[in-house]
């Protein structure tokens, strides 16, 4: 599908400028301590030190292999869209909203600055569908939060990187624990191992079922929590021309994706038809998840 050019190029530095209508205020974004009297820290921490012990190699295969059986449910991507209303992220220090909502938010500030765009506002409200694994089992450490690359050295930006590796088996194994790791260099992220969650399953369900969002758009679904990439550089010796080239619009769609996050709540209901129209058009009918 053809699309204009990159949406912008933009340094990374600028996706920590708050968008006007954002609560919080410079540089109180994507905020992690180890504050105990602060229970979101508390709980956005504990959410990570378990992904970071627990995902590895061998975990990562597992799951691909349980859940690309795409036999676990059927169902349309507003029914599922609408199971995120009982689902708060536990990983996310801004908001303790339903994740619906952050959706609607999302897209509809895309929408408002990307009118003729139509599979961009589409992709901003599903970008985090993929949060039902939580409905069907999965813990919320292999659901949500940023994502990173196993099989190779821990980027140095990633969350926490320093206090919750130290039970992680990869850390320790020679065959992982390299620059390199499994990889060859400049491989592509196509050929590598991310750590499991919302972000990958939901791309290998929109392409199992045959959806018609463009490569953009799948990008941004696929590495919109692989923040140690897109924001951190780390992990830029494993990519190959495509990934720089989808590298922009990933970074576009993170200032959305991060700074429409507040406390301000969308019309859903009123915004129902337009959005149906769009799953219509690029995600018809139920999907095999």
């Amino acid at each position: 599908m053809e699309t204009r050019g990159p949406v912008c190029i933009i340094d990374p530095s600028e996706l920590y400028r708050p968008e006007v209508k954002a609560k919080k205020a410079k540089g109180l974004f994507r905020e992690y301590s180890i504050d105990k009297t602060d229970h979101i820290q508390t709980r956005v921490r504990d959410t990570y030190l378990k992904m970071h012990t627990y995902q590895t190699v061998d975990y990562v295969k597992q799951k691909i292999a349980y859940w690309t059986r795409f036999d676990k449910f059927e169902a349309d991507i507003m029914t599922a869209l609408e199971k995120l209303n009982d689902l708060v992220d536990e990983s996310d220090p801004d908001v303790d909203v339903p994740n619906i909502v952050h959706a609607f938010q999302t897209a509809e500030r895309i929408r408002a600055d990307y009118p003729d765009l139509d599979w961009f506002h589409l992709t901003g409200l599903i970008h985090d569908l993929g949060k039902v694994l939580a409905f069907y089992g999965e813990p919320q450490y292999s659901t949500v939060g940023d994502t990173f690359v196993v099989g190779c050295r821990v980027g140095s930006s990633v969350v926490y990187r320093d206090s919750t590796f130290h039970d992680n088996p990869d850390v320790s194994d020679p065959r992982y624990s390299t620059e390199n790791g499994i990889y060859e260099p400049g491989c592509g992220l196509d050929k590598v191992l991310m750590s499991w969650g919302h972000d990958e399953y939901l791309y290998r369900v929109l392409k199992h079922n045959k959806c018609t969002l463009p490569d953009e758009g799948l990008a941004m679904i696929r590495f919109h929590s692989f923040y140690p990439w897109h924001t951190g550089g780390d992990y830029m010796h494993l990519c190959n021309d495509k990934d720089l080239k989808m590298l922009p619009w990933i970074r576009t769609f993170n200032k959305y994706d991060l700074y429409t996050k507040s406390d301000h709540l969308p019309d859903i209901p009123a915004l129902m038809p337009y959005y149906q129209s769009l799953i219509d058009k690029y995600c018809p009918g139920k999907l095999q998840w």
